[in-house]
């Protein structure tokens, strides 16, 4: 039986050019970045060169893109480090503050931060800012509407004068909406202008890019953000190598300590296979994006329709408009979502109820209890979602088994 793979938001197979660009770093050109000798040389020769190769296609600085494990790493250094630097060392509130190694900084201080979330942040965001929480910080979680979207109001409203970070995931890993960043970016530029002039620290701004980077524009400066997380393993390149855009002078405070590779923010060997990977993997994405947003949108409004004709009692989760080409999430009222995973998976079709980070586990969604679904209706909830091998034939064979094991079961 040929089986159908649906659940490209939780992985994508490594690109044939992505692996071809790999390969001989794996055992011909294998040498430590740090050693001196011309084999470390090779390495970090391949490490530049893929620094550079992203940040053209992010229009950014080179220094700026930071490789790291993953994106569950680069999120947490993002958010646990901006907090802690600015924690540990205290914050001098002036005009024209910048944030610098040889920067004399304040003594330690104890005064509470406050960041602003929402309540649909991936748990690599969430569990960091519990932490936060924990340490005595204030974290306000945006609450989000049926369609899955925050109000920028809500945001204006919950700054205040200790606010220090502001995190909101680009496009959801769930239902695949996309909240309006380059707005917010805008409009926290605005208010940190006025900020700056009443002598209050700055208000940096993070989004989770990880399903965003496929589909979406993701330079930094167009979204107007000051630290971004990307990963290799969603955009066809592979698991174990994430990235993290962070803008000049933002405070970090690194969370793996050793010899200081990537500028000092981030220790360990490089895993110089890996960031030739996903430095191919964000190029072939970026160059792409419009042909592969407009392939996979067609396949996925073609299964929606069929589902709805052939199931009335079928609900889609979150907007239809405003959402990623390649996600569908549908609740099936009063079906089990795990039962009919497992029988669509035994007719070699592969689906999930949501996040893989979670999906082992029983609780329902907290991403679809945001967006006002019970516990009961977040457990009759599929998420579906395609990529770019996914084919007409396919498509029309999903249809086929979904409407018939609906329909049985």
């Amino acid at each position: 039986m040929k089986r159908i793979y649906l659940d490209y938001a939780a992985t994508t197979p490594v690109d044939k050019e992505v692996l071809k660009e790999m390969l001989s770093y794996f055992n011909k050109k294998f040498g430590n970045a740090s050693s001196i000798h011309s084999f470390g040389q090779e390495a970090i020769a391949a490490i530049d060169k893929s620094r550079g190769k992203i940040a053209k296609l992010f229009c950014c600085d080179f220094s700026e893109i930071i490789f790291t494990g993953s994106a569950t790493e680069s999120n947490n250094l993002a958010i646990k480090g901006l907090v802690r630097k600015i924690s540990e060392f205290g914050f001098q509130a002036t005009a024209n503050l910048s944030y610098r190694k040889d920067l004399r900084l304040t003594p330690k201080s104890t005064r509470t931060l406050h960041i602003i979330s929402t309540k649909i942040e991936h748990e690599s965001v969430l569990e960091p800012l519990k932490e936060l929480e924990e340490s005595g910080h204030k974290v306000t979680y945006l609450p989000i509407n049926r369609e899955g979207f925050i109000k920028i109001l809500d945001l204006e409203k919950n700054i205040k004068d200790n606010t220090v970070l502001v995190s909101i995931i680009y496009a959801n890993n769930e239902i695949g909406t996309i909240q309006p960043i380059k707005e917010i970016g805008k409009l926290l530029e605005k208010i940190n202008k006025k900020r700056q002039e009443s002598g209050f620290s700055k208000i940096y701004f993070h989004t989770d890019a990880v399903q965003a980077l496929n589909y979406l524009e993701c330079r930094p400066d167009w979204l107007k953000v000051d630290l971004l997380t990307f990963s290799g393993h969603k955009i066809y390149g592979p698991k174990g190598i994430g990235g993290l855009y962070v803008r000049k002078n933002t405070p970090l405070l690194p969370i793996i300590s050793g010899g200081g590779q990537e500028f000092g923010w981030r220790s360990g060997t490089e895993n110089v296979p890996y960031i030739v990977g996903i430095a191919k993997a964000v190029d072939l994405a970026i160059k792409n994006r419009e042909k592969r947003s407009k392939y996979i949108l067609d396949l996925r409004n073609k299964l929606w329709k069929n589902i709805i004709k052939y199931n009335k009692g079928a609900k889609l989760n979150g907007s239809f408009s405003s959402r990623l080409p390649n996600n569908l999430n549908i609740r099936f009222a009063g079906l089990s979502n795990e039962m009919l995973i497992v029988a669509l998976d035994q007719a070699g079709i592969a689906v999930s109820a949501g996040s893989a980070c979670s999906s082992r586990a029983l609780a329902a969604s907290h991403v679809l209890a945001a967006i006002g679904l019970s516990e009961k209706e977040a457990k009759e909830s599929v998420r579906i979602t395609f990529g770019k091998d996914t084919t007409n034939s396919e498509i029309k064979k999903t249809i086929e088994i979904i409407n018939k094991i609906v329909k049985k079961l």
